[in-house]
Formats: structure tokens, C-alpha cells, sequence
């Protein structure tokens, strides 16, 4: 029983750092594209593949 949990928690971390690299990067692409670093982090963090859309999609207002 003790070895499913280890499993589990070793996927889990695995997938979360997944998900914190993806808003590392999606930041990255927000500041090259003159956007918020900071915010598009957070906007990341709770929307994760989505924010990657968002950002690449999205055309800056002059």
C-alpha cells in the first residue's frame, strides 16, 4: 500500500513541476511579446496550456 502512495506522490511532483516550468516559460513569451511578466506567471499557474494560447494567439493593443 505504501509503495502505490510513493508512486502516486513521485507522478504528482513530476506533473507539478511540469506545470510551474510551463508558467516559466509562458512568462518568458509574455515579456517578448512586451506583456507582463509577472502577471502572465500567475494567469499560467491557474490556466497552464491555455495561458500558452492565449499569449501566442493575442495581439498587443498599440
Amino acid at each position: 500500500m505504501a509503495g502505490e502512495y510513493g508512486r502516486g506522490m513521485d507522478q504528482q511532483w513530476i506533473g507539478s513541476w511540469g506545470w510551474v516550468t510551463l508558467a516559466l516559460v509562458n512568462a518568458g513569451l509574455a515579456e517578448q511579446k512586451g506583456r507582463s511578466r509577472w502577471n502572465w506567471f500567475l494567469v499560467s499557474l491557474l490556466l497552464g496550456p491555455i495561458a500558452t494560447l492565449f499569449i501566442v494567439t493575442w495581439e498587443r493593443v498599440p
